[in-house]
């Protein structure tokens, strides 16, 4: 997903894989194996030696070990070492994987490993659960997000950090993780997905979810919060709900739209947040983070190249100066960008999957199976394999979406 994007937006990608698997594993099966650290040094030692180690950018997402982290980290100061003359020509993304839903996808002793690295980084991008586990601040509504975000941005000095999925109620509360809710009789995942969708915890990508329920572009909550300097740059461009047959598993008190909120740090290290609201379809869609992660890179470059700040890319982490606003900075720039390609994708995918699972349904049901407990059981397992094939987002298809630029629409 990361590597076919990157390129297709004029990036030349080197690409080590964590995992090699025969599918996501959303499937529910899946063979294959985990790199180990020692297989990833051998690769980047490789690279060294031929000299094609001159890269620009490090985008890191899903480790499988800690020692795996710990390699990766020698990879990351490796490049910044070899940068330190030049600010501002290499810039490391760090995608924390580390879980969803109140759970672990990673054994324990990764965290740390991954808080160590927070102050290597230039920009992260975890899910809810990901930045409470790294900032150690639970997060109820907007004051408790703004709040980790500052540590993040404090404490392990992170220039730019995108939550790259909250689900907010009316009244901004956050959908809470299960982890800090687990008397709740009901929850659902900080990212999306409706709490009887298919197990989440692909390794062979950041497991985001984008799914819901509404079409229509949001309202009210995309205003800013009085008592926290939010601005909402852009409400993206509303995808279809044509896939709403394929799944009826959504719940009816869950927000109907995603929310993004970013920041970029001042020169005090205080958050400059910014807030996108986007609506939800109801599928999962796996791999929709690497797909988010990798937008951002070129779209970022882009917008710092088109800074009115002079030479911001070479400022070292591409940090605009203070008096730069929220809206304006070149990640919530990039950001609206990310999120219109991806509708549009998402959209597109969506509605191709809603024909299938028609079709699928209607063959199933004249072909018929028998009623007892191992019939239906292998037809939920038959129609589950059938509904994520459908929702596959096979992004070769989407060329001409991913380099649409979107709305340009701003907020007041």
């Amino acid at each position: 997903m990361a590597t076919f994007v990157m390129q297709s937006l004029g990036c030349d990608v080197s690409a080590i894989n964590t995992v090699h698997y025969s599918n996501h594993t959303a499937y529910k099966s899946v063979k294959g194996t985990k790199t180990s650290a020692q297989q990833i040094q051998d690769l980047y030692d490789g690279l060294q030696q031929a000299n094609v180690n001159n890269f620009d950018l490090l985008l890191t997402g899903y480790m499988p070990s800690a020692e795996a982290v710990q390699e990766i980290g020698k990879i990351g100061r490796n490049l910044k070492y070899n940068a330190v003359t030049r600010p501002g020509s290499f810039f490391w993304v760090l995608d924390p994987v580390m879980g969803d839903n109140g759970k672990l996808y990673i054994p324990e002793d990764e965290v740390q490993e991954y808080k160590s690295l927070l102050r290597e980084a230039d920009l992260i991008l975890p899910n809810q659960f990901e930045a409470e586990l790294l900032s150690d601040t639970t997060i109820t509504d907007l004051t408790s997000l703004a709040k980790a975000i500052q540590v993040l941005h404090k404490t392990y000095q992170v220039p730019h950090v995108i939550i790259t999925s909250l689900r907010l109620t009316a009244d901004n509360q956050t959908v809470p993780s299960k982890a800090q809710s687990r008397a709740a009789s009901k929850q659902t995942s900080a990212r999306g997905t409706p709490s009887r969708s298919p197990v989440r915890n692909p390794e062979t990508s950041h497991p985001s979810s984008w799914s819901g329920l509404d079409a229509s572009p949001p309202s009210s909550t995309q205003n800013a919060v009085h008592e926290e300097p939010w601005t909402s740059p852009l409400a993206t461009t509303a995808a279809t709900a044509a896939a709403a047959a394929a799944n009826d598993d959504d719940e009816e008190e869950d927000p109907t739209t995603l929310t993004i909120i970013g920041s970029t740090s001042t020169s005090s290290h205080e958050p400059r947040l910014w807030r996108i609201d986007t609506p939800q379809l109801p599928l999962f869609f796996s791999g929709t983070g690497d797909m988010f992660a990798a937008l951002t890179i070129p779209r970022l470059i882009e917008a710092v190249r088109a800074s009115p700040t002079p030479n911001l890319h070479s400022t070292p982490s591409w940090k605009s100066p203070d008096d730069v606003q929220p809206e304006d900075l070149p990640l919530a720039k990039a950001a609206q960008k990310v999120l219109a390609s991806m509708q549009a994708i998402l959209g597109r995918t969506a509605e191709k999957c809603g024909s299938v699972m028609r079709a699928y349904d209607q063959r199933a049901e004249k072909e018929g199976l028998g009623s007892g407990d191992e019939d239906r059981v292998e037809r939920e397992r038959r129609r589950h394999l059938v509904l994520m094939d459908a929702c596959e987002v096979v992004v070769p298809r989407f060329v001409k979406e991913l380099l649409a630029l979107g709305s340009e629409e701003r907020a007041a």
